[in-house]
Formats: C-alpha cells, structure tokens, sequence
C-alpha cells in the first residue's frame, strides 16, 4: 500500500514528536523508527525528515545539539522541548478528532474499510 504525499506530510510533525518523546534521537535513526513503527509503510528520506526537524526547531517544539558518535562522527541530536511536548498532545488530539470523523462518516455511509494493517505498530501515547 503506498500512502498519499498529502497524508504523509500532515501527519509528519505529529510522527516527529511522537518519536522525539521517546526520547533523543539523530536523523537516520529517526528514519528508521518511522519505518519500524509503520510497519514499512512509511519510508521517509532525508529530504523529507530534514525540513520537518528545522522547522520544529525554527518553532521550538525541538533543541537541537552536535555530539560525537563513538565512530568518531558527528551527528546532530534532537529533543523535544516542553512547548513540543504540549504541541504533541495538540496534534493528537486533532488526529483523534479527524479519525472519529472518518469512522463516524464510513460507518453512516456504509463504507466498509479494513482495519490498520496488523504489523504497523502504534506511535508512543506519550504526550
């Protein structure tokens, strides 16, 4: 199933957070925790995660800080800040409205649509 650009770019800022509550975390590895949490569904790439993370720092829903990796490179870490944190429970609660919309709209339609797919994993309920 491929998801439409659309949903993948509203949806982005809630994932971000969402991954970011769990903690600290640098790009690759936010890539791949979307991946893993989707289920393989979403495969981001930079060019899509990169924008996203500036602007939640432009807006200061993250702090952004270098470390060095015992690689010895570099990598840019990113945390979500308490104004994320409060953004966050912001985005879930509009998705929760949007998806009580669509159910309530498919079910008085008689628009039968199947369930999530059983191995996409849930996103963090931290908020």
């Amino acid at each position: 199933m491929e998801i439409s650009k659309d949903l993948i770019a509203a949806s982005s800022t809630s994932i971000v957070l969402a991954i970011l509550a769990e903690g600290d975390s640098y790009g690759y590895a936010i890539l791949q925790r979307v991946r893993e949490l989707s289920g393989g569904h979403l495969t981001w790439t930079d060019g899509m995660l990169y924008p996203v993370l500036h602007r939640l720092e432009r807006l200061g829903h993250v702090e952004a800080r270098w470390e060095v990796a015992e690689s010895g490179r570099r990598r840019k870490y990113y945390r979500i800040t308490p104004g994320g944190r409060a953004q966050l429970a912001e985005e879930r609660r509009q998705w929760q409205a949007v998806d009580a919309t669509l159910r309530g709209i498919w079910r008085a339609l008689s628009v039968r649509v199947p369930d999530v797919h059983p191995s996409a994993a849930p996103l963090p309920q931290g908020a």
